[in-house]
């Protein structure tokens, strides 16, 4: 089976892999216990802790690990209108193609603490850009939430317009980039984030793992989502995973290689001249990346290849957190697809083990299923 799913999860690399296993072996420790096992593990947590910082320009006190980007999401933006700051400016600006979380954190937030929540709407390739922003601003806004890169439909949004508009208005600025980390520059000064989201299993490592950077989380007042016995300086409560944290690590250093790999195939343009070679009908949605493209095929029988095909390749339909619902995908109906071109829309997504002979293979499989 080829798998063409790396933008629901990452195959995991094998140094990453490695790491897994030797850690489960050789770091049994809790990073917490003040012994040589568990000193042995916090060494571990702690390289990881400074590799994720210095990716993403931050101070290693500024990260702090949870279970993954839905996690972190809930504990930025639950945390940040937990501070005393923040009780009289109650708004929420988030986009229409965010994560599905992101809606639900921001439905709690709207249903049990006063929040009012505001949805940015996109441009038709689905980017939210700073005036999208500016008009929904108001002076009781603290915090506004834009994905960095849309995990259905590849488009960036620019984070540094977006971020420096924020600060100018001294609001504070969040993103889940569990798509786009190492994969696009991400500097969170350079963008003004207070908070950003992060997935290992996003680039090839475990899942299980993530982390959340909190800009000065020392001096903020947040309450914690897991309440526990003062891990992660208090916010996030449970024995750390030595071992899923130490893979995390290898994934951070390994991916860059591996995702270069994969730009260089061009799996993305190969896939879209098979289509157009063999004459197959297709629109683009979003923004093609060298990992991701989202195809509508609006001559193709899309039921008939996935439920025939399944076998043979792993392909997903919108995004992996929505396939299995009937509803119409949120961001495809938000750039404009009705029912039934959204039931054609195919998201195809390559790590770098995908060959482009594979990629060739596919778009020949999709010709097969256009109807005449």
């Amino acid at each position: 089976m080829t798998y063409f799913d790396s933008a629901g999860s990452y195959p995991m690399l094998p140094e990453a892999r490695a790491s897994l296993t030797e850690a489960l072996s050789l770091l049994p420790g809790n990073p917490s216990a003040l012994h040589g096992a568990g000193l042995e593990a916090a060494d571990a947590v702690s390289r990881c802790r400074a590799a994720l910082a210095d990716a993403i320009g931050a101070m290693p006190s500024e990260i702090i690990f949870t279970s993954g980007a839905t996690e972190s999401n809930n504990l930025a933006l639950k945390g940040h209108y937990s501070q005393r700051a923040n009780e009289k400016r109650r708004h929420l600006i988030i986009s229409a193609t965010e994560h599905k979380c992101i809606f639900a954190i921001a439905d709690y937030l709207s249903r049990t603490q006063n929040v009012d929540v505001s949805i940015a709407k996109p441009s038709k390739d689905g980017t939210v850009q700073a005036e999208d922003i500016e008009q929904l601003l108001r002076p009781e806004t603290s915090l506004v939430s834009v994905m960095h890169v849309n995990n259905e439909i590849g488009t960036i949004n620019p984070l540094q317009e977006i971020g420096k508009l924020c600060s100018s208005r001294k609001v504070a600025f969040h993103s889940d980039a569990a798509q786009g980390f190492l994969k696009d520059t991400l500097d969170v000064d350079d963008y003004n984030l207070d908070y950003l989201s992060i997935s290992a299993h996003k680039i090839g490592g475990p899942k299980g793992i993530g982390a959340v950077y909190i800009r000065d989380q020392r001096n903020r007042e947040i309450e914690p989502t897991i309440h526990g016995a003062g891990q992660e300086d208090g916010l996030r409560g449970g024995t750390l995973p030595a071992p899923l944290i130490h893979a995390f690590g290898s994934a951070i250093d390994h991916f860059p290689a591996a995702y270069a790999a994969l730009c260089k195939m061009a799996l993305t343009e190969v896939l879209m001249s098979t289509l157009s070679e063999n004459n197959v009908e297709f629109i683009v949605n979003g923004t093609p990346r060298s990992h991701l493209i989202s195809l509508t095929l609006p001559k193709t029988d899309v039921a008939s290849l996935l439920r025939i095909e399944d076998r043979r390749f792993s392909i997903a339909t919108g995004s992996a957190c929505s396939s299995k619902e009937i509803e119409i995908s949120h961001v495809l109906e938000v750039i404009g697809l009705n029912r039934e071109l959204a039931d054609k829309t195919l998201r195809i997504s390559f790590s770098h083990l995908v060959k482009p002979s594979d990629a060739v293979d596919l778009g020949q499989m999709i010709h097969q299923y256009e109807s005449a």
